[in-house]
């Protein structure tokens, strides 16, 4: 049995693409994902299940929201020591660390691509790109920074969503099941 923590992108933001985290943790546990729990409500899901491919995981997730609630969510998922090893990878010292944020994507972007983007900067806001996850540390905030999730999805033709480091120090917790 492995352990997941699926990353859902937009929902519950605004009014927007309501998805109650009850009615989600009985959805994916119908659906035969076991020991499921939910972190907030911003989409971060933790399960363990015998599937050992995180595609057929994340199309199975997709299809279940959409069928459930109508419409389509990015759906990025890590195994329980992917996530470590992001948090571990981390290359900021330890007091930017606790202040930055984790950008997963999909997957490991082209370097080329990753080459081009890198060159783009703004005062204030250092990232490093390592494999499949921006570390983002943003001096005066992430809501204040001049990067967003559509500048990164877009130069590294990737899905992407973000979390903060002590929403990742929880699901490294909660998923130690």
């Amino acid at each position: 049995m492995m352990t997941y923590i699926a990353l859902l992108r937009g929902i519950n933001v605004g009014g927007h693409k309501k998805v109650p985290m009850a009615e989600l943790r009985e959805l994916l546990t119908n659906s035969g994902l076991q020991h499921v729990k939910t972190y907030i409500q911003s989409g971060n899901i933790i399960f363990q299940s015998s599937v050992n491919d995180t595609n057929f995981l994340t199309n199975q997730i997709q299809s279940l929201i959409l069928n459930q609630f109508g419409f389509e969510v990015p759906v990025i998922i890590k195994s329980q020591q992917e996530l470590r090893t992001i948090y571990n990878n981390c290359p900021f010292s330890e007091d930017r660390k606790v202040e930055s944020y984790f950008v997963m994507l999909s997957k490991a972007p082209d370097q080329k691509l990753v080459d081009v983007a890198s060159k783009k900067k703004y005062p204030n806001d250092d990232y490093v790109i390592l494999n499949d996850c921006i570390y983002l540390h943003c001096e005066k905030g992430y809501g204040r920074s001049k990067f967003n999730l559509n500048f990164f999805e877009k130069k590294l033709n990737v899905n992407a969503t973000a979390r903060n480091y002590k929403t990742i120090v929880k699901l490294l917790s909660l998923s130690d099941i």
